[in-house]
């Protein structure tokens, strides 16, 4: 009798590049679109005559309405199957995003760019599920690294990519560049990815589905975790997204290409998370997650500062601080998750997109009221909380192990 495990996917096996490649595009695709607005707020602001805390909202409906549609996109999964679910999910937020650039009014993006958050949930929200059923274990974490790499230099690439353009054009020849670029993405995972073989589709069943969120609630730990992804996310957001107004205003006075350069930083927040993730198998996600915190709140200090060269090092350093500590505590949710770990995956996303999506607004109406000082101020204040929760995570007790 053939083992389940001796006909998945290992590294080397053609299926197994080309799955791991698929995921790669996927990943790009999702986040290409997901941030690519990010550097074009004030030029949004500027031609749609609407306040830099309302241009916001063209990423924080995004987030938001993806948050809302990531466990009803796994549950579909479960029935419809995986990769049905990522192939429309790709092809319709590729459609919506070039659908973005010849948007008539801010209302009309607005409901456009909702609609992309909801079509976005397919792929976070069954991605990890597709490689765990596909891809061999000993193999495994190489594909979902491909994966992650691919989701950050989406969310870099859409950023560089729209400022680029909207340089040379404007805010709908940036959205349409990436929502171009998403589409080949998307036809590259259609044409790449191995069909699912493993996946067992099963009929939603409301109960058992509500009965594998409502054990994850009612974990002390994962719910202090999922706070703190919506905390440190708030805060990423509102800072990106407040800098972009700054540095375009006197006496920086950048274009919109230099301002979305801003976002080159990220390599090093990945190299930060994967210290980090090594540190926390060394010496504890509880003495390590504290750290991260830190460093973010060091990082908002320096960008109060007035020389440009002092405020890009402050957002190196809450980049650093904001990986640093999204790594360990995203890993820490599926250590403590005992059962349906992807339903506890899911909520730790859904509390981090809807930080996003409450904060990055917060920021721009910081930003009118009261310049820089104000973002830096509820910058601070976010992260606060988020060390005061990391602190409290310490003294958490660890789960009992579940009895065979």
């Amino acid at each position: 009798m053939v083992n389940d495990l001796d006909i998945r996917h290992r590294r080397g096996d053609p299926d197994f590049r080309r799955a791991s490649l698929a995921m790669l595009a996927a990943g790009v695709s999702t986040f290409v679109l997901l941030y690519a607005p990010q550097p074009l707020l004030p030029l949004l602001a500027h031609d749609f005559r609407v306040s830099p805390a309302d241009s916001t909202l063209t990423l924080a409906l995004t987030t938001g309405t993806l948050a809302l549609a990531l466990l009803p996109a796994g549950w579909l999964s479960d029935a419809w199957g995986r990769m049905r679910v990522m192939q429309v999910a790709l092809v319709a937020s590729a459609l919506l995003g070039l659908l973005a650039s010849v948007a008539p009014s801010f209302e009309a993006l607005l409901v456009i760019r909702a609609l992309q958050g909801v079509a976005l949930a397919g792929v976070p929200a069954v991605a990890m599920a597709y490689l765990a059923e596909e891809i061999h274990p000993a193999s495994l974490g190489s594909s979902i690294g491909l994966y992650i790499g691919g989701n950050a230099l989406g969310g870099m690439s859409g950023r560089l990519i729209t400022g680029a353009l909207a340089d040379h054009g404007d805010w709908r020849l940036g959205l349409f560049g990436v929502g171009a670029l998403s589409l080949v993405c998307a036809l590259a995972f259609a044409r790449l990815a191995p069909p699912s073989r493993h996946h067992i589709r099963t009929s939603f069943a409301r109960d058992h589905a509500w009965r594998s969120v409502a054990v994850h609630l009612h974990d002390r730990g994962q719910l202090r975790l999922e706070v703190i992804a919506a905390l440190l996310m708030g805060t990423f957001v509102a800072v990106y997204n407040g800098i972009g107004f700054r540095l375009a205003a006197p006496p920086y006075g950048l274009g919109q290409a230099a301002i979305a350069a801003i976002f080159l930083v990220y390599p090093i927040g990945s190299l930060s998370s994967a210290v980090a993730g090594r540190l926390a198998d060394r010496v504890g996600r509880r003495r390590v997650l504290p750290v991260g915190v830190l460093i973010a709140v060091a990082g908002v200090a320096v960008t109060a500062l007035h020389p440009l060269a002092l405020v890009i090092a402050g957002i190196v350093l809450l980049t650093i601080g904001f990986f640093a500590a999204h790594s360990v505590a995203s890993s820490w949710v599926g250590r403590r998750a005992q059962s349906a770990p992807a339903q506890a995956s899911a909520l730790y996303l859904l509390a981090y997109y809807a930080g996003s999506s409450i904060a990055g607004p917060l920021g721009g109406a910081a930003w009118s009221a009261g310049g820089w000082s104000d973002v830096a101020t509820l910058a601070t204040i976010l992260l606060g909380i988020a060390l005061v929760v990391s602190l409290r995570l310490r003294v958490t007790p660890p789960l009992q192990p579940v009895a065979a």
